[in-house]
């Protein structure tokens, strides 16, 4: 890398940045015990994640004859050498937040981790019945022999390692693999007078390994966990059937060469190296833990009931103020353009539409796409309706979804066996863009409804994302809703739309264009700004057009979750930029984009984040919101997000990120508290206006 300091924040490193972030929300005293635990939850998911698409995908670029570098100088060697050392160091803080503080808060409330060492014979009659009755029956040790395949254990899982008494000293070592089955519980509740009280069941399997190997002595024990790399890709180029393409995928996933391996810190060396050797792992990929493995098991213990004092208050979702229970959504929509705030706003109109759409005679079609959806989905449920109703149903299943690739290949199927037109994505690209269509037949002709959208077709996640919906039944938005979906479903060829653009033609172009825009009026002496919501930031063109704004004078604010590859306050670069990440209770996932445009704000809504692979390699949409009152409502939600002095962080010119204080005097703005106040009072308004309403009958006079 050239001394001189890059204008641009590696990728991978900003992504661990971001993943420091929530780890501080577990570290933070403020914030309640199982909220914390919660957050660490997160941290230790995000990384399996991490390990299985980053660090597996960077592995296989590892070519000693041809040095790739970032955009930031950084080869990829050195990139696997730098996520290495920091993620050492956040997993000793992971354990440290864990063990040192967590665990010990929590048995003073009641929920104690308890040893085998620790039971009381109460509890240790229960666990051997446990054991013997469930366990047991359920479990298969698997001898490993050097000379043969290690067993094809399945990722993430947790498993015990075994290392038993050779019958001779010169006699290689002899090991042993207890893969414990995913359909156990983790967690093993046992008797207790009062509280919450729970062994691993790793541990309990520790405790009777001398009845799963009878008469074997066991030397000593470790559990470990196996990462694989997910970066696998389907060649559609020569792919005659998507479907077994993928399915393939899943397979070799299955299969896949081991990214991670994460050890018991007790494991002596001999059992170390032969788990390193038989998985054929570097050294830097192996991980000794400190405490329990797989710390995205404790999301089940975050949620325990019995113990609300040490969970946030709820906010229940809140009722829009612009639509009436009583009413149609299809009469809602007619009369003005909507627009929600989820999860402070209800999910329940998006749902609506579509099972309104089902069940009403006067609607002829639905299109719409599916990236990802949840495990009973009542989308799904509600388009087999249509389709069952002899309505025109075509849906776009992204097969690609990672990780969800296995749920929507059945969601697929079952669509197809009700009779919808089901669509696997686009090939070559993912489609990612959220958007469902209504045709409709009304008295006065057919009237298209649209829901564009920057979070899924979700009910589930749409409770824990920060998300935007928009509903409108304009004839703009209509024909161009109708003529993208088109355009992805068949063999036509782009067109230009009347209001939005879509990925991966004309939307990054629109985005330079309204950069550009921007930066011509700064020169003419206009004021000019840019204002930013998104998930991740890396796309260079786009970079490198915001710091040509910031050197022409241009306010650049960007509120920026995740990733974050700009680098801020450079000199004679980007003074001009600022760049904050809110990470809190709920999941920032709306992007929101203002353009100042000489105080004739242009204000969009995407589904696209600012990363190449949104913008080269997706279907996404960028679509504008100029109804007054909607387009108002999107700079407030901006606004917020920027006067966030409690749970905001801002990015420095080094990448390091520091959080926001509030200065004297002046008081605290928790933006997401303040968009569920908000949603409170708006509802609360609403209620008082519809109670108003009353309609007195007209009695008759009483007989004299």
């Amino acid at each position: 890398m050239s001394d001189k300091p890059s204008l641009f924040i590696n990728r991978e490193l900003s992504w661990l940045a971001f993943n420091q972030r929530v780890l501080e929300e577990a570290f933070d005293t403020t914030l309640p015990l199982l909220e914390r635990l919660k957050f660490l939850a997160i941290t230790g998911s995000n990384l399996d994640e991490f390990f299985m698409v980053r660090v597996g995908g960077l592995q296989q670029l590892v070519d000693p004859e041809k040095e790739l570098a970032d955009p930031c100088g950084m080869t990829v060697a050195q990139q696997l050498a730098q996520v290495s050392d920091i993620v050492h160091r956040m997993v000793a803080d992971q354990y440290r937040c864990l063990l040192e503080d967590l665990e010990d808060k929590l048995a003073t409330e009641g929920i104690r981790r308890l040893g085998i060492d620790q039971l009381t014979s109460d509890q240790d009659a229960y666990v051997e019945r446990l054991f013997e009755h469930e366990i047991y029956p359920v479990i298969t040790p698997m001898a490993v022999d050097l000379e043969e395949p290690f067993p094809l254990l399945p990722g993430l899982g947790v498993n015990l390692c075994v290392r038993l008494k050779t019958v001779d000293e010169s006699d290689l070592p002899r090991f042993a693999v207890v893969a414990i089955p995913k359909g156990l519980a983790r967690f093993i509740t046992v008797p207790t007078d009062r509280g919450y009280h729970y062994v691993l069941i790793e541990d309990i399997i520790t405790a009777f390994l001398d009845r799963i190997f009878p008469g074997e002595p066991v030397l000593e024990s470790a559990p470990f966990r196996i990462t694989r790399n997910a970066d696998m890709s389907v060649r559609e180029d020569s792919a005659s059937d998507l479907l077994v393409q993928m399915k393939e995928v899943l397979t070799e996933r299955r299969q896949s060469s081991c990214v991670r391996l994460e050890i018991g810190a007790k494991a002596s060396d001999v059992l170390r190296s032969f788990l390193k050797t038989t998985l054929n792992t570097d050294e830097t990929a192996i991980y000794s833990i400190a405490g329990p493995l797989a710390l995205s098991a404790y999301f089940r213990l975050s949620a325990i009931a019995g113990f609300d004092h040490l969970q946030n208050e709820p906010w229940p979702p809140q009722p829009s103020p612009v639509i009436s229970s009583s009413e149609s959504i299809f009469d809602a929509i007619a009369r003005h353009d909507i627009l929600l705030f989820h999860p402070y706003e209800s999910f329940d109109p998006v749902l609506r539409l579509i099972d309104e759409a089902a069940s009403d005679p006067s609607v002829l079609a639905i299109k719409q796409i599916l990236y990802r959806t949840s495990e009973h989905s009542p989308v799904v449920a509600a388009l087999a309706r249509a389709a069952d109703r002899d309505k025109h149903v075509t849906v776009v299943v992204e097969l690609k979804a990672r990780f969800d690739e296995a749920r929507n290949i059945e969601w697929a199927a079952s669509l197809e066996h009700a009779g919808v037109q089901v669509i696997y994505g686009v090939k070559g690209l993912k489609t990612h863009a959220k958007i469902c269509i209504v045709v409709r037949r009304e008295p006065d002709g057919i009237r298209r409804y649209v829901h564009f959208g920057t979070g899924n077709y979700n009910e589930k996640t749409a409770r824990l994302y920060s998300d935007v919906s928009f509903m409108t039944c304009d004839e703009d938005y209509a024909a161009d809703a109708s003529t993208f979906f088109n355009t992805i479903t068949g063999y036509s060829q782009p067109i230009k739309y009347r209001q939005i653009e879509a990925a991966p033609l004309s939307l990054r172009p629109r985005i330079l264009e309204l950069i550009d825009n921007e930066i011509q009026r700064r020169k003419q002496g206009q004021e000019a700004r840019i204002t930013v919501k998104l998930n991740s930031l890396e796309d260079e063109k786009i970079i490198e057009a915001l710091y040509e704004a910031s050197k022409a004078g241009v306010q650049v604010l960007l509120n920026v979750r995740g990733i974050c590859c700009l680098r801020p306050g450079v000199e004679g670069v980007s003074e001009n930029i600022s760049v904050v990440s809110v990470v809190d209770r709920f999941l920032e996932h709306s992007r929101i984009l203002c353009f100042h445009n000489g105080g004739d704000e242009q204000v969009f809504i995407s589904s696209a984040d600012w990363m190449g692979r949104n913008l080269d390699r997706r279907v996404e949409l960028l679509v504008p919101v100029e109804d007054p009152a909607c387009r108002q409502r999107l700079v407030s939600i901006l606004n917020t997000c920027f006067s966030d002095n409690v749970k905001a962080r801002r990015l420095m010119a080094d990448g390091t990120y520091q959080r926001v204080e509030t200065p004297a005097r002046k008081k605290t703005v928790r933006s997401q508290e303040a968009f569920y106040q908000a949603a409170c009072s708006a509802a609360k308004a609403a209620s008082k206006a519809d109670a108003a309403v009353v309609f007195q009958p007209q009695r008759p006079a009483e007989a004299g």
